[in-house]
């Protein structure tokens, strides 16, 4: 297993574990992994991101390599702009959703997709070894100012831009103080909607709501729809890949449901694709699915194990029960602003609201919940679970299927010293049974 990569990415509390010393030793072995530029680096609002850039772009010019600094970005910008023009990897330094005090490395391949779980260990192996790349010639360190322009411009291929603008919808933005405050709201503006923005200003402090989208902090944007009678809202986490959605009546949805509507949106049009999801996804997409015979596929928990997956399959459609959405003929990865465009074209092909659409799936209830949680901790609460009479997954943790619509499932946190629960169910009051009788379980077992 890796020991400095966790589910996605390298994360750690700035000037702790996550040290410049460790930045630079760590940019070297990216640079040995790379072996030659350009590689472009981008950052998210967090107050210690511009000054790990200047140590990641010094350390990629000490190896050697060039790199191209395109500034504050949300992570999908990043990764499209690798791709599109021509650069050699990425690397995005963000956090995501984690608290302020946080940041990271998420390492982009030529290919605009986060590298395999393989490659992560061989970046280690330069680490640990302290075999790095040397160079008789710096790199340059330039500016790359097409990042913004040419990830807009990618997505607005991949929708019918004239039939959205002719809708004149009416949007609230709650941009949560992160990356995608500097494209989101321009891409709403240039697909002809009215933008009503919640948490607009940058803020490394993540003040207005925190970093995460989740339903307990998202009561301004349901109460602002509302208020102004907007069509919709959505809600962007710290680096912008994730985007949740809220109704025209303020209710918060959920990402897998979220996701069952986009996927049966874009496998209507194009049947008998394959969708890949993790785990800890809604079992109705395997419904959804078998209407347009496309075939679902499933992975371990990280959205590099889903996107390397889609890749592997030529999958089009890919999601995370947290709001991650990927759209595969646009880029393998999670792209809050793609999937917001997606949803503004469904709506805009359809007669009914975003309500109605979310009332034609089939039923399904799901919650989560965590826990502190050690590795030797989580161990015991597996034993326990594997006692239980039910059908087991043992792909990421441990997942009980309870019967043809309910699941539960316990993993150990790849970023977070916590142990994530997940259910589904076809009621709520099921759905509240099973998680409330399980939680007990997982906690009895750690207070042992």
């Amino acid at each position: 297993m890796a020991k400095l990569f966790g589910t996605n990415g390298i994360r750690g509390v700035f000037g702790e574990d996550l040290t410049l010393d460790f930045i630079s030793k760590i940019t070297l072995s990216l640079a040995s992994f790379f072996k030659k530029g350009p590689i472009l680096v981008g950052y998210d609002g967090r107050e210690s991101s511009v000054a790990i850039s200047k140590i990641v772009t010094a350390a990629l010019s000490s190896a050697g390599l060039d790199s191209a600094i395109c500034g504050l970005v949300p992570t999908p910008c990043l990764q499209f702009a690798t791709r599109q023009l021509g650069y050699n990897g990425g690397i995005m330094i963000t956090a995501s959703h984690n608290p302020p005090q946080y940041n990271g490395l998420k390492v982009i391949a030529n290919d605009g997709i986060e590298i395999s779980r393989e490659s992560e260990l061989l970046v280690e192996q330069f680490y640990f070894a302290k075999k790095w790349r040397t160079a008789k010639k710096f790199g340059s360190i330039t500016k790359e100012s097409d990042a913004i322009n040419t990830y807009l411009s990618g997505i607005k291929k991949r929708v019918n831009v004239g039939k959205i603008r002719s809708q004149k919808l009416k949007i609230v933005l709650d941009l949560g103080n992160g990356a995608q405050a500097v494209t989101a709201p321009t891409l709403c503006k240039e697909l002809g909607c009215e933008t009503v923005l919640i948490n607009e200003k940058i803020d490394g402090n993540f003040s207005g709501r925190g970093s995460e989208p989740t339903p307990q902090n998202l009561d301004k944007l349901s109460d602002m729809i509302i208020k102004s009678k907007a069509d919709l809202g959505i809600a962007f986490d710290g680096d912008g890949d994730r985007s949740i959605f809220c109704d025209e009546f303020g209710k918060i949805l959920t990402g897998d449901r979220s996701a069952l509507l986009l996927s049966k949106y874009i496998i209507k049009k194009q049947p008998q694709s394959k969708i890949v999801t993790s785990v800890n996804s809604t079992s109705v997409i395997e419904k959804i699915a078998a209407e347009s015979q496309s075939h679902v596929l499933r992975t371990r928990v990280g959205s590099v194990e889903v996107s390397r997956k889609m890749v592997e399959e030529n999958a089009i459609i890919g999601f995370e029960e947290n709001g991650g959405f990927m759209y595969g003929k646009h880029n393998q990865v999670r792209d809050g602003s793609m999937t917001m465009a997606i949803l503004l074209d469904l709506l805009a092909s359809s007669k009914n609201s975003l309500s109605q659409e979310m009332d034609a799936l089939p039923p399904s209830f799901t919650t989560k919940g965590k826990i502190e949680c050690s590795r030797d901790d989580f161990k015991k609460i597996v034993k326990i679970l594997k006692t239980e009479p039910y059908k087991k997954d043992l792909t990421d943790g441990i997942k009980l299927s309870l019967d043809d619509s309910s699941w539960i499932m316990v993993r150990l946190s790849g970023t977070e010293p916590i142990a994530r629960i997940y259910a589904e169910s076809s009621s709520q009051s099921k759905l509240d049974e099973i998680f409330a009788k399980y939680m007990q379980k997982v906690k009895t077992t750690l207070d042992r």
